[in-house]
């Protein structure tokens, strides 16, 4: 395999980063979003997170891809394949996203929201101050597990018309008869992506430690 051959799935791979970093931040704001409503004392709030995240950890993302991308059209709404893509990544992941955080919400000592509810703060405070940051250390390992799922399962897509990393490497491989090394060069930079995500990972676990500013 050539020298060019490799830039152009490295710039394939900047494509890749993009979309899945995009779709990571706004699953996190989302997922956020959707496990505070999971855990709502309002019946009609927590069916409507308990419902969302069914659907999205249930039926399949390449599904989902195309139901969003086919669907759209139709609501009168013609956007390009790449904001498809990130609206179909970004809901996904929200779900699994949301389903780490509700278990860490779950799991937040019962003492620090009462200490805090002593000192004064509102439910609006007290849910921003203390049982987000909180939530979010202690999910951070499970957060960084799907930021990883989520690069990966950008390759899907392609079925959207979004020429990413993996689609690059078909085509390619398709023009040069050469299968064996494109498909094992994209790879090698899928693990070094996840490879980073996982050392920025760890780097948060140690900054956001117990006792630590």
């Amino acid at each position: 395999m050539t020298w060019q051959l490799f830039q152009l799935l490295v710039t394939a791979a900047g494509l890749t980063v993009f979309i899945s970093a995009v779709s990571i931040m706004i699953a996190l704001v989302l997922g956020t979003i959707v496990s505070v409503v999971t855990l709502s004392p309002k019946p009609a709030f927590a069916l409507a997170g308990r419902t969302y995240i069914s659907f999205f950890r249930g039926v399949p993302l390449l599904v989902q891809l195309l139901l969003i991308y086919n669907l759209l059209p139709v609501m009168g709404i013609d956007l390009p394949g790449i904001v498809a893509a990130i609206i179909g990544l970004s809901l996904c992941t929200a779900a699994f996203q949301a389903e780490n955080l509700r278990g860490a919400f779950a799991s937040l000592p019962r003492g620090l929201v009462e200490a805090a509810e002593m000192a004064g703060f509102s439910a609006a405070q007290i849910l921003r101050r203390v049982r987000v940051p909180i939530a979010f250390r202690l999910a951070l390992p499970a957060l960084a597990n799907e930021a990883i799922f989520t690069l990966r399962a950008s390759s899907l897509v392609s079925v959207v018309g979004v020429v990413e990393l993996t689609r690059t490497a078909q085509d390619l491989a398709s023009s040069t008869f050469l299968p064996l090394q494109l498909f094992a060069a994209a790879g090698l930079l899928y693990l070094l992506l996840s490879w980073t995500i996982a050392a920025l990972g760890h780097v948060m676990e140690r900054r956001m430690r117990w006792g630590r500013v």
